[in-house]
């Protein structure tokens, strides 16, 4: 575990790395599209900074934000805030995550922040009403799980980073990109690189999430059972959610991957989705597998 967390440290200076020069790139091409000439390095640079600093420090509060949470309370939400002080025993985990609950019917789950002392574990209110005590606790030992891996790093500021990088590649196409009719030769193909760069940007950003996301589901499900010493607990959860139809409408594809299952419910085929090379989480039946395999 220790060598985990180290490698998910190590890639998430990679990505933040990657994040500054793929917007720096896109600001740029931006920017020259609108004939901002020499001027167009320096605003993408300084963008390009910023954008990444406010995604390291604020990636938690705009997650937050796009699935519309409000703070556990209590009084309110007394069956995960007891499950969760009984958690941090176990978990060894010194600072105790902050608890917000999204208003959805569909039963899920995330953990996001910069670290451990700034984490915060979502659920969903279909979660709280529809699991029973064991199952609730299976699905918060793993999201718990994800805070002590440092998975929340890797995952908050790769939702958060794609989703900026098709915001600007939108930009481009449907602002600058339409005025560079005018331009001939030479910065004719300097646009026409950076239109190729716009498109496949946002694809390579996606498929990044997609390899990160998949592989820290298994070991977030094999990390909450040794906080929990119950596989059967998880194991149950898990079967629930599989069978829940209820739409989450806060999702979107930038943080559909954080969650402990894919928020985009499709009837009949949602468990052949889940399968797909492009969805962002492992089958729940895999899942189940490898989890029974721990017995």
């Amino acid at each position: 575990m220790i060598e985990d967390v180290r490698k998910n440290k190590f890639k998430s200076g990679v990505i933040v790395a990657i994040f500054l020069l793929v917007v720096t790139l896109i600001i740029y091409f931006v920017c020259y599209a609108f004939d901002l000439g020499s001027m167009a390095i320096v605003i993408a640079l300084i963008f390009s900074i910023i954008a990444t600093w406010s995604s390291y420090y604020f990636s938690d509060k705009i997650v937050l934000s796009i699935n519309k949470a409000r703070p556990a309370t209590p009084q309110e939400d007394k069956k995960i805030v007891d499950i969760l002080d009984a958690l941090m025993v176990s978990s060894g985990l010194k600072t105790k995550p902050r608890l917000y609950v999204v208003d959805s019917l569909q039963m899920n789950a995330f953990a996001t922040g910069r670290n451990p002392e700034h984490a915060v574990i979502c659920v969903t209110t279909g979660l709280l009403n529809k699991l029973e005590y064991y199952e609730l606790e299976g699905v918060i030992a793993h999201e718990l799980a994800h805070v002590k891996n440092y998975d929340i790093l890797l995952s908050a500021v790769v939702s958060v980073m794609v989703g900026l990088v098709v915001m600007l590649s939108h930009m481009f196409f449907f602002g600058g990109g339409r005025r560079s009719g005018n331009r001939e030769g030479g910065n004719q193909i300097l646009l026409l690189i950076g239109l190729v760069f716009l498109i496949l940007s946002p694809i390579f950003m996606s498929l990044m999430q997609l390899a990160i996301s998949r592989k820290r589901e298994y070991l977030a499900d094999a990390t909450s059972v040794q906080f929990t010493r119950n596989p059967d607990g998880l194991i149950s959860a898990l079967r629930k959610l599989d069978t829940d139809t209820a739409e989450l409408t806060t999702a979107n594809q930038a943080t559909a991957s954080m969650y402990i299952a894919n928020p985009f419910k499709k009837g009949k085929n949602a468990k052949r989705d889940s399968s797909s090379f492009f969805s962002t989480h492992p089958s729940i039946a895999d899942r189940i597998k490898a989890l029974e395999n721990i017995r």
